[in-house]
């Protein structure tokens, strides 16, 4: 099994990254399958703002939160209301769920970092000391930010003020923030599905030559792009220093809108089904 590929879970279909993180942090991300909800939430919906029966979103957190324990017993997924921004919140123990935050990072233990999706991309983050954890939520929006500045660096500058301290590190990879930082991409659209407009183009590439590679000219609508937003966000971490990036590399097999039967995408179901539900990425440590 390659760095890249999706390992599922058979008993539950959940998707577990294949990094080389620390004993004692534990990551997975959930499909759509395995829950409770009806079309066209089906199944596994965890979005609490997307329409669905909120009885079947708690039972679904609820099995959610059963798989977590399973693992760690006292573990507990923090929701947050996402709002396409760069808002960070630090989590701990008491941190309810529904705040306003499109990255979050815990040190504390059993308190899982979630990030909804169903087409943007869930970014997590654990340093190699097994310390402190994060993930956030990147849409265009939140990834562009403003002036090269979103959700990714400022969810890093808040995570890199909680690792250990270079002269604590045991390892020489630990001794900056950047080099002890491993990063796993989550499924989103892919670059075939993901047709923008010139202003996201510019939203990028203004600050950044090597984002012009990220966009290709659709053949389809004049003046449209096709984005590779997995790829906008490898720029993004590696520009901070992150080079151990695993999950997702842009193929088809990470594209939330042409796998149906695995994730839920709003691009693909919204204007045919008139809603989606959401699936999520889960990071934390014992």
């Amino acid at each position: 099994m390659t760095a890249n590929s999706l390992a599922v879970a058979p008993a539950a279909e959940w998707l577990l990254p294949d990094w080389p993180i620390p004993a004692g942090v534990h990551a997975l991300c959930s499909t759509r399958r395995g829950g409770v909800s009806v079309s066209p939430y089906d199944s596994l919906n965890l979005g609490a703002h997307v329409g669905d029966d909120p009885a079947a979103v708690r039972a679904n957190r609820q099995r959610l939160q059963a798989r977590l324990q399973a693992v760690s017993a006292d573990a507990r997924p923090v929701f947050l209301n996402q709002v396409h921004g760069d808002g960070v919140v630090h989590l701990d123990s008491l941190t309810p769920d529904g705040v306003d935050a499109d990255a979050c990072v815990a040190s504390a233990p059993g308190v899982a970092c979630t990030i909804m999706v169903a087409d943007c991309m869930p970014v997590l983050l654990a340093h190699r000391s097994g310390t402190v954890v994060a993930a956030a939520h990147a849409g265009w929006r939140g990834l562009a930010g403003v002036g090269g500045q979103g959700v990714l660096e400022t969810v890093f500058a808040r995570f890199a003020s909680l690792v250990p301290t270079a002269a604590a590190a045991a390892e020489p990879s630990e001794r900056t923030a950047a080099s002890g930082t491993l990063a796993w991409l989550g499924p989103c659209i892919g670059p075939r599905a993901f047709e923008v407009g010139a202003e996201v183009r510019a939203a990028f590439c203004d600050v950044s030559v090597a984002a012009q590679a990220c966009f290709t000219p659709s053949h389809v609508s004049p003046g449209k792009y096709l984005c590779d937003l997995a790829g906008l966000a490898r720029l993004r971490l590696q520009a901070l220093g992150v080079d151990a990036i695993y999950g997702n590399d842009s193929s088809a097999s990470w594209c939330t809108v042409t796998d149906s039967s695995r994730f839920f995408s709003h691009r693909r179901d919204s204007g045919v089904l008139g809603s989606s539900g959401r699936f999520a990425a889960c990071i934390w440590r014992d």
